[in-house]
């Protein structure tokens, strides 16, 4: 069966060679485009592919040797190690092989909201906008303010594969800590949402002009001299779905708007995603839920300077390197979860 897997992904790799340097193929942009992705996704599948027939030559070539007559104890090591490689590498070509998220090669607009825990909550949506527009830098990633207001922070981060990242951020963040303002040193307990949206180009969703209500008000915040002398603000109400977005930071009604519909296509997109895979209210509770403490994906816990993601039973403790945007670790662990559940459901097909 893995024999047949690694023909599969030898072919099919030299195929996809071939077509990045035909000249056909190179002068349509759309198309060479997805021959390289296609390429790129299958680099890794088709590396561990060489790897197994390395494997395999080095257990043929030394049962070969022990079949001869010897009985060299490096021989026997040498067969050991070369079965337990072909084993590992079997389950390994196979988590290469498991379909992808199709979201997840694009830019990601994230949104955070404070949740239970009054002041506190705020605190640490700020906190966790900062940890995670520094993972984003680390990660060679762009990142982009949309908007900051009453605690609630709404940013754009680009790149390919921003969605494969971030996704995992999405759902409920549990604080537990003493906060500045306790003088009786009592650890306090709050929550904070975040919703991580893929973001959808124009060709990915049509908003119809129809649908859409757009007001325009006075901005309430920073923005400069036409802050509460023009109306630059926008809020977007999306009829057919009831969507509201606002935006305001910037002082020009065109920015405001181009942003608002950004963040509405993204949460259309998301909308349309859910849909084809479970009921979109369900698959929206899963990831947000409503922000009380024991709705949670993970939990920071500064007492004792650590941090545990529940959803994969993973605790590490590097909480202030976390806070800084180290996050590759947890991130790592939920990307070998999601495949192995992945690989799961394609063994049940």
């Amino acid at each position: 069966m893995i024999e047949q897997l690694v023909r599969q992904v030898e072919s099919r790799f030299q195929e996809l060679e071939a077509q990045m340097s035909d000249p056909e193929v190179i002068g349509d942009r759309q198309r060479y485009a997805e021959t390289g992705r296609q390429y790129r996704d299958l680099e890794e599948a088709a590396r561990l592919a060489a790897e197994w027939r390395r494997a395999v030559d080095d257990e043929a070539g030394a049962r070969e040797l022990l079949e001869e007559g010897g009985d060299d104890a490096e021989v026997r090591d040498m067969l050991a190690r070369a079965r337990e490689r072909i084993d590992a590498l079997d389950e390994e070509i196979r988590l290469a092989m498991v379909e992808k998220d199709p979201a997840d090669e694009k830019n990601v607009i994230v949104e955070i909201r404070p949740g239970a825990g009054g002041d506190e909550a705020g605190l640490f949506a700020g906190d966790l906008y900062r940890m995670l527009t520094r993972y984003a830098e680390r990660r060679g990633f762009k990142t982009e303010a949309l908007s900051e207001s009453d605690g609630q922070y709404t940013f754009a981060v680009k790149g390919e594969g921003a969605y494969s990242v971030f996704k995992f951020e999405g759902g409920t963040h549990r604080v537990q800590r003493v906060p500045e303002t306790e003088s009786q040193g009592r650890i306090h307990t709050s929550t904070a949402t975040v919703a991580v949206l893929p973001e959808a180009e124009e060709v990915d969703v049509e908003v119809n002009d129809n649908d859409l209500q757009v007001d325009v008000y006075r901005s309430s915040g920073p923005g400069g001299q036409s802050v509460n002398t023009t109306d630059s603000a926008v809020r977007i109400t999306h009829k057919p779905s009831g969507i509201v977005v606002s935006m305001q930071d910037e002082k020009s009604q065109l920015q405001n708007r181009d942003k608002a519909m950004r963040v509405l296509r993204a949460r259309l997109y998301e909308a349309a995603l859910a849909e084809q895979q479970a009921e979109l209210s369900a698959t929206r509770l899963a990831q947000v839920g409503s922000g009380e403490r024991a709705e949670k994906i993970r939990t920071y816990n500064f007492p004792q300077g650590r941090i545990t993601d529940h959803r994969i039973k993973l605790t590490v403790h590097n909480l202030d390197a976390a806070l800084a945007g180290e996050l590759d670790d947890v991130t790592d662990a939920l990307q070998d979860d999601e495949k192995r559940r992945r690989l799961e459901v394609q063994a049940e097909a």
